[in-house]
């Protein structure tokens, strides 16, 4: 997500809103959100706090600064009983599926280090090259936070975190 326009649709896709759901919001045209995320405008200034509201984000995420996501915390504070797995898968066709586990439950059900609830075509393909073990292994030592974003060429996107 390198531009402004993608990151623009991907937050409109993740926060599951349509281009006109958007444009209603923002009181601009369906028209204004396409070339938006085409990278032909770009949204006036003063309509970023709004979008960045809709999306559950901060301006700087909106804009491309870089968070940071992932968080080292005393492994002794960690008690996985209190703690989520977050997974999110978006297609490129618009599908979504969020999965939220309870940590020790999620470690139970991948203790084979494969989650095999997603199909091939979506996302599951990039689930199979994940190591759940070293995941659980690094919250173990403190690590949480946002582990893990890969988008693929057409527009797959997975993400993994631990809260």
């Amino acid at each position: 997500m390198n531009t402004l326009g993608q990151r623009i649709a991907y937050y409109r896709k993740a926060a599951n809103l349509t281009q006109a759901e958007l444009a209603e919001a923002c009181s601009v045209t369906a028209q204004a959100v396409s070339k938006w995320e085409n990278d032909l405008t770009a949204p006036d200034i003063s309509l970023l706090p709004k979008l960045a509201e809709l999306f559950h984000i901060t301006t700087d995420e909106l804009l491309g600064a870089q968070k940071q996501t992932v968080a080292a915390v005393d492994p002794e504070a960690v008690d996985p009983s209190k703690m989520l797995l977050r997974l999110r898968v978006l297609s490129g066709d618009g599908d979504k599926v969020n999965i939220n586990l309870p940590l020790a439950l999620a470690e139970l059900l991948l203790s084979d280090g494969n989650l095999n609830l997603f199909s091939s075509e979506k996302g599951g393909d990039a689930m199979k090259n994940i190591d759940f073990k070293q995941i659980f292994a690094l919250v173990k030592q403190g690590v949480v936070g946002k582990l893990m974003e890969v988008q693929s060429a057409d527009g797959d996107v997975v993400e993994i975190w631990i809260e």
